[in-house]
């Protein structure tokens, strides 16, 4: 079945550039891309495990709407709770949203180490962190302390990628492992309790939603632009059109560490 948006290439290309991309809400591609969830619900489940801690830290929380929802379903709140962000739009968006629950931003980019004192929390969490600073995380872990994160697996929405960048060298590919996560985890002094992983479904229903994933994901291909990429672009628009949805597929895995008793 062909696609059902009428709007020429140009609009929707124009609309895909002018949405803005701070935060981590998704909540604009309603109707326009769907991805599968996981079925292990990770933020209702972090709900339980923030109810159950005295000193959280969520690691780069984006815009801090992940950690809200789970914080506002908790039965109750850590004592502490603090969250890292490295990019400053995403810091002022999360500041914004996490200060009326009491949550402290604190602006740290992905690569350096955490500003916090060894054992401060205990759990730390994060969703989707770009990389996953194991030494770090296990540093400011209580002992007895737990990382609850989900992450994102290998080759996750490769079928796109490999559309505008052409076939990638299987170390690209296989990057983000969850077997190589768990060595590096565990090289780190932590024990690996669960970790589970899931391929899902990504349908984009027109290049608007291309378009803007693309600006807001910007590791897939990190030198995007539409005028780069304009050929390709309306080729996919074109495919779209005729055939209906661009399928992908993304890769999660749900991560739980704990660092052992002294």
């Amino acid at each position: 079945m062909g696609g059902q948006d009428s709007r020429s290439f140009e609009e929707l290309l124009a609309e895909g550039v002018a949405v803005p991309t701070e935060g981590w809400d998704f909540s604009w591609f309603e109707g326009r891309a769907t991805e599968a969830r996981p079925s292990w619900g990770y933020a209702v489940s972090l709900a339980d495990r923030l109810a159950a801690a005295t000193a959280a830290l969520d690691l780069q929380t984006g815009g801090g709407e992940v950690l809200e929802f789970a914080l506002g379903r908790a039965t109750k709140a850590p004592v502490l709770t603090v969250a890292t962000e490295g990019w400053p739009p995403n810091v002022a968006k999360a500041t914004a949203l996490l200060a009326p629950r009491g949550v402290a931003v604190v602006a740290s980019p992905e690569d350096a180490p955490l500003p916090f004192a060894d054992g401060a929390f205990d759990l730390v969490t994060s969703r989707h962190p770009v990389q996953a600073p194991w030494p770090e995380i296990a540093r400011v872990l209580r002992p007895g302390g737990t990382y609850f994160a989900q992450h994102v697996g290998p080759h996750s929405v490769f079928e796109l990628v490999e559309y505008f960048l052409g076939p990638q060298p299987e170390e690209v590919r296989s990057g983000r492992h969850p077997e190589r996560e768990r060595a590096d985890a565990e090289a780190a002094g932590l024990e690996v309790v669960d970790l589970r992983a899931e391929e899902l479904r990504i349908e984009f229903h027109d290049i608007a939603a291309v378009v803007h994933f693309l600006r807001k994901v910007i590791w897939m291909v990190p030198d995007f632009t539409v005028e780069a990429y304009r050929p390709q672009l309306r080729s996919l628009h074109e495919r779209i059109a005729s055939d209906g949805p661009f399928v992908a597929h993304s890769t999660r895995h749900l991560f739980e560490a704990r660092r052992p008793d002294a």
